[in-house]
């Protein structure tokens, strides 16, 4: 059921790489509330994954960007202000990599070089965007800036190595320039901690599986899924959520705020026995 609460705005959706992305089912649920929007993600995974799909699902034009190039998110703006007719009012950060987690690194052992590559694409791009946009004034005030994140940027998970420290980055990111951002125009920034979701880029995690069944039956909701996700993040970027900025969301069915569940401590019980 659509309710409108994105009529008449304009925005940018990063990280779309297939059906199972988080971002693509924020562009769906945009289009169904009213949005127009572009698209955008680096070459590389636009050609492993199927945007053009989704683009003609949306009518949304696709604007190729390297998050981590400055040029590149220039060239991304200017050109979704000129398309969309207008300044910009939300923009989701959808974008994650680990060369170490791809290469079943350890964090004892970790390419360092790899180490500086996951920090710069999962979370120095969303400084990056949110400079841009403010050098050009790109976002209109009021706008809402939504990154995604994971609770491993405050809790220990050792399957998570680099990426952990990418998010606790991130979301200092989104606080800061959520600060700076709020003052300059009133633009909110914030995360959304998501639970572990069949994406993509999540089912390559090593160990995903077990943990995402943990988390199930942590959770008294049990695990938020994907459309459940988008659906949050449309609210933020909605006017019902103007006073909103510099927060990490948790978005998990109550797994952050749970110590043990039963189900949980039965298993436990029944392997002792």
């Amino acid at each position: 059921m659509a309710y409108g609460l994105l009529k008449g705005k304009r925005g940018i959706i990063s990280g779309a790489l297939d059906e199972n992305s988080i971002a693509w089912k924020v562009a769906l649920k945009a289009k169904e509330e009213g949005a127009t929007f572009t698209l955008t993600n680096a070459p590389i995974a636009m050609r492993m994954g199927a945007i053009n799909q989704l683009a003609e699902s949306c009518e949304a034009e696709i604007i190729p960007a390297d998050a981590t190039s400055v040029e590149d998110l220039e060239n991304l703006y200017s050109k979704s202000i000129e398309t969309l007719g207008g300044k910009i009012d939300f923009v989701l950060h959808s974008i994650g990599m680990s060369p170490n987690i791809r290469k079943g690194r350890d964090y004892g052992h970790l390419n360092y070089d790899w180490y500086v590559k996951s920090l710069d694409v999962s979370a120095l791009s969303l400084h990056k965007m949110l400079h841009v946009a403010e050098k050009l004034d790109a976002i209109n005030e009021w706008g809402s800036v939504v990154g995604l994140s994971y609770i491993a940027a405050q809790r220990s998970y050792p399957f998570y190595t680099d990426m952990a420290d990418a998010k606790a980055v991130l979301e200092s990111i989104a606080r800061n320039y959520g600060f700076r951002y709020g003052k300059a125009k009133n633009v909110r920034v914030n995360t959304i901690s998501q639970s572990p979701t069949r994406t993509t880029a999540g089912s390559g995690i090593g160990g995903f599986e077990s943990f995402y069944a943990f988390a199930d039956k942590m959770s008294p909701l049990g695990n938020a899924s994907a459309e459940d996700c988008a659906s949050y993040v449309i609210t933020l970027f909605s006017d019902l959520t103007r006073m909103v900025t510099m927060q990490n969301l948790f978005h998990d069915g109550g797994y952050s705020s749970t110590g043990i569940s039963e189900e949980l401590m039965q298993m436990i019980q029944q392997q002792q026995q």
